[in-house]
């Protein structure tokens, strides 16, 4: 008889193994998602092992998010970051979140057999690109994936 984690929130994800194993999630938000992105939060099991990117304007954006012990939350400012490589430019909105959540997609996703659960929340800018490099580059299914329903992007 397999084991039940204890869960915040029952969901079809809350079963798995007894140590969390199999799964892995991802969340992302900016400063106009933070209250959703807070309830997206309370359908993670309390065993989630995974990331969460929130991309703000300035570090005095910055605040404190509950999440799972084994989940780490990313801060990225705006501010302290540029645009795109040698155009001098300023960082976009919703531009840091893509590159470093596709970063860190590409290490842990790739080639994993991990079931995803992906929440992205964020600017249509930052939510689409990842949407996009996650579906089409890392073959991620589109029905793994939860975007904001004007957006149109998952299946």
């Amino acid at each position: 008889m397999m084991n039940e984690t204890r869960t915040r929130n029952v969901g079809a994800h809350a079963r798995r193994d007894a140590r969390g194993l199999g799964h892995i999630y991802l969340l992302t938000a900016d400063e106009s998602t933070l209250t959703e992105l807070e309830a997206a939060m309370q359908a993670v099991p309390y065993c989630a092992r995974g990331r969460v990117f929130i991309e703000v304007d300035t570090g005095a954006d910055i605040s404190v998010i509950d999440a799972p012990t084994r989940m780490t939350v990313t801060w990225l400012t705006r501010q302290t970051r540029s645009g795109a490589p040698g155009s001098g430019a300023a960082c976009a909105t919703g531009e840091a979140m893509s590159r470093a959540v596709n970063a860190w997609s590409d290490e842990m996703l790739y080639a994993s057999t991990d079931t995803p659960h992906i929440w992205l929340g964020g600017h249509y800018r930052g939510v689409s690109a990842v949407h996009e490099h996650l579906v089409a580059d890392l073959g991620v299914n589109p029905e793994r994936i939860v975007t904001p329903e004007p957006y149109r992007l998952s299946s």
